[in-house]
């Protein structure tokens, strides 16, 4: 057995066949993602609950979002990496321990730090164990049919826990507490750690570095550019700290480039990037979050704000959105897949998006319900069929050695899309209404004033959403090709001297 061997099966479970198998494995590696997925939306509608018990200043408050999503997507690369060195199986249980202790210790936190810190380690958790869960997920499911099957629920789930995020998130905290947003997560991670000693399969150690210069530049880096965007919502983009973020962000990102092109072992291989389909499927997919999150972002508040909604039906006003997206996957996956080319699954499911988004831009104070229903369905369906081509074409022809870099790729566009969107989308909606604000003298009562603001500063950063998917449509459109099959190694492979030769790649559907 050579270092590159990829995967060496966990015998069955005591009680389980293995014809089991591939279901367990696929149930963890789905209960996973929903947990560390979720976990970016589900304090959402929990906010001014932990605002009033935790005495956070309204600037700070974002920070209870934004330390897990900068800790999750700025160490994805590293957990990635860590995962290909010390063993999948490894990797993703010491991610899911900490995630769950972290989750546990942040359940009784007292003071603002104290939970921001706890944030923070769930996020370092969550990096770890979401590449190594893709990277099993596609080492246990090697048939094509079976693997877009596999890649169909877990798509579901990666978009689709977001939405369950904001359901769940109201149901615990108008039912129990805002702090189950974090206790609800220690049984499920016992759970989970308990089943994978015995269901999942392990990947050999490799001997190799872990690329620390390429981890710190690249970690820093993203850091510092999600901090800037978030700097930029509350202090303005000509705010001094703003531009320095951006510009040290910049500068540490050309600086990870330069050192990975240089690394004889780098953390994220730039030949990942060479393949044309692949490197614009990953842009898609940050643009396609950034508008989702965006979205959540600014109807929770119209919901809650503007229609006067509790916690709880604000939660479930997003219910159909959940069930489309789940629905429209499926059938992406299940029977989509198979007769027609991913490139036009992909396009239609983005225009369907664009559409949704264009069409909350018609928001008004006098809206109700039913104008958000017919956006969020319509969104929820084509995102559910984007979002499986779009992950299959960022994993086709990725090598074995390659798959947690690969699969850390998927996870850090869907984590950095949805901080970057966001933040773009509050500066636009910042700007919107401090514009309309100052128009608005006319309309009496202090509410209808702060009514009418918040609706035309939405509307304007739904609309810029809207424009982020109009792009991506014209980016998939021109830069996705419809070859016949894709290389199961790609052209770089001849140049390795033969390594990993025995193994196949990670193969894909692009048709």
């Amino acid at each position: 057995m050579t270092n590159n061997t990829l995967a060496v099966s966990a015998p069955p479970a005591p009680g389980h066949t293995r014809k089991d198998r591939p279901r367990l494995v696929l149930a963890i590696i789905l209960t996973c993602q929903l947990m560390v997925v979720l976990d970016t939306t589900v304090v959402n509608i929990a906010l001014p609950h932990i605002k009033a018990a935790l005495h956070f200043s309204a600037p700070s408050l974002s920070w209870v979002v934004n330390a897990y999503t900068l800790t999750f997507g700025g160490l994805l690369l590293l957990g990635a990496r860590c995962g290909d060195i010390l063993g999948r199986r490894r990797t993703f249980g010491a991610g899911i321990a900490l995630f769950t202790v972290a989750s546990f210790a942040g359940g009784f936190a007292t003071s603002s730090t104290w939970l921001l810190a706890a944030r923070a380690a769930q996020g370092i958790g969550a990096s770890f164990a979401a590449p190594s869960a893709l990277a099993l997920l596609m080492i246990e499911f090697r048939d094509a049919r079976a693997r877009t099957r596999a890649i169909g629920w877990y798509t579901a789930v990666s978009i689709g826990g977001a939405a369950l995020g904001l359901l769940a998130g109201g149901m615990l905290t108008e039912w129990v507490s805002w702090r189950w947003v974090l206790f609800v997560n220690v049984p499920i991670g016992v759970a989970v750690l308990g089943f994978a000693r015995t269901t999942l399969p392990e990947t050999a150690r490799n001997a190799g570095r872990f690329d620390a210069a390429g981890a710190l530049t690249s970690t820093l880096g993203m850091a510092s550019v999600v901090y800037a965007f978030v700097r930029a919502a509350t202090d303005g983009w000509g705010d001094r700290g703003t531009i320095a973020a951006f510009v040290v962000g910049g500068l540490l990102l050309v600086a990870f480039v330069l050192v990975e092109r240089r690394a004889s072992q780098p953390i994220t291989p730039l030949r990942l990037f060479a393949d044309r389909n692949r490197a614009t499927s990953y842009v898609a997919r940050l643009f396609l979050v950034a508008g989702m999150y965006g979205m959540f972002f600014f109807l929770t508040q119209f919901l809650q704000g503007v229609l006067g909604y509790s916690p709880l039906r604000g939660g479930l006003a997003f219910l159909p959105l959940t069930v489309a997206l789940f629905a429209a996957s499926q059938l992406s996956s299940r029977f989509l897949a198979d007769r027609f080319p991913p490139k036009l699954i992909m396009v239609g499911g983005l225009i369907l998006s664009t559409c949704g988004l264009a069409w909350l831009t018609r928001l008004s104070e006098a809206s109700a319900y039913g104008d958000v229903l017919g956006p969020l369905v319509l969104f929820g369906i084509g995102n559910g069929l984007a979002f499986v081509p779009l992950t299959t074409t960022s994993l086709a022809g990725v090598l074995p050695e390659d798959a947690g870099a690969g699969s850390g790729l998927v996870n850090v566009m869907q984590q950095v899309g949805g901080s970057l969107g966001l933040a773009v989308l509050v500066s636009v909606f910042g700007e919107a209404s401090r514009s309309a604000a100052r128009s608005a003298t006319h309309i009496s009562g202090a509410l209808n004033r702060a009514h009418h603001v918040f609706i035309i500063g939405a509307d304007k950063a739904f609309l810029a959403a809207a424009i982020f998917l109009a792009a991506t449509v014209l980016l998939t459109l021109v830069a996705i090709d419809r070859r016949p099959g894709i290389s199961r190694a790609p052209s770089w492979q001849g140049a390795r001297s033969g390594e990993g030769a025995h193994e196949p790649a990670l193969e894909g559907t692009i048709a």
